[in-house]
């Protein structure tokens, strides 16, 4: 980030949790693309790990040392951050997205800051839990305006038919939400990347005996060159980039404020269909848009 060295940190912060947002609002329809079609999700999700765990390694070679050796004590913790930030919350999202539709997806991913909100008030007792009202006044904004971009794209439906799709992803909202709360220390003691090195590490052995099953099922040859681009997208992308935009953004700002983020993610979805001629603006997705805006200035503003 030393790119944006002129920005406060909590402005790279915000521009980190932004820019993720923006391949993860993107990640919706080309990760659907890909599956099942030409991928079993557990394969896609052993690429997306292996992948990133490649890539983290690889960066970490160019970094400073400083702040990149962990104690045995935190080594062991990221264990559990891998166990809740990689192989759950990549398991369970790339799965149930594959059994469900995308705007479901995106409608049960706004559980997320709820989530966090709550588990960290009545579980965890951690920093965020002491919420003042402007962050319950955002939170309601957040939900409102991203439901309301989300619900008038249509096709939206809760059913026997994508019931379970639905259920795994709520469980990768969760794990998602309980990463961002334990794994906050950890990530504000080192460098961002050695802790994702070391994250996804966990999550490539964890998922080695069925990810290596699932490869060799694959028939590669049939993949079209387009679908290995947005296998590349996925894996570069929507995982090894979001991921360090994601976790730097935690390092510097709340809990709160991060999960938050993903409520920009149908307004940022929105924009893009526009822009590609998919969509139109109207009155009431500007109002969405600015509800969306407002929940999120609203939770980052003090007492």
């Amino acid at each position: 980030m030393r790119l944006f060295s002129f920005l406060s940190t909590s402005q790279k912060g915000h521009l980190s949790l932004f820019l993720a947002q923006i391949i993860y609002a993107m990640n919706y329809s080309i990760a659907k693309d890909i599956m099942p079609k030409y991928l079993n999700p557990i394969s896609l999700v052993y690429l997306r790990i292996v992948g990133a765990t490649v890539l983290f390694w690889l960066l970490s070679f160019f970094l400073p040392t400083e702040n990149q050796k962990l104690s045995n004590k935190d080594l062991q913790r990221t264990f559990i951050l891998a166990l809740f930030g990689v192989v759950i919350n990549q398991f369970f999202f790339i799965y149930g997205l594959n059994l469900t539709t995308p705007i479901n997806s995106a409608i049960i991913m706004i559980s997320n800051p709820i989530i966090v909100f709550l588990l960290s008030y009545f579980i965890f007792n951690s920093t965020t839990s002491s919420i003042h009202w402007k962050k319950w006044l955002g939170l309601l904004f957040g939900i409102l305006g991203s439901l309301t971009l989300i619900l008038f794209k249509g096709n939206f439906s809760f059913g026997t038919d994508t019931w379970l799709g639905d259920l795994l992803t709520l469980i990768n909202s969760t794990s998602w939400a309980i990463f961002l709360i334990i794994g906050k220390e950890t990530l504000q003691k080192y460098h961002t990347v050695a802790v994702m090195k070391y994250m996804f590490l966990w999550g490539t052995i964890l998922l080695a005996p069925i990810g290596i099953y699932f490869l060799q099922q694959e028939n590669w040859s049939s993949i079209p060159s387009n679908i290995y681009g947005a296998i590349t997208f996925v894996v570069v992308a929507t995982t090894f980039i979001a991921y360090l935009l994601n976790t730097y953004g935690l390092k510097l700002l709340s809990t709160s404020v991060v999960s938050m983020y993903i409520y920009m993610q149908p307004f940022l979805a929105t924009l893009f269909a526009v822009l590609l001629g998919k969509d139109t603006i109207t009155l009431t997705k500007i109002f969405a848009g600015c509800l969306v805006l407002l929940g999120i200035y609203l939770v980052n503003t003090k007492k």
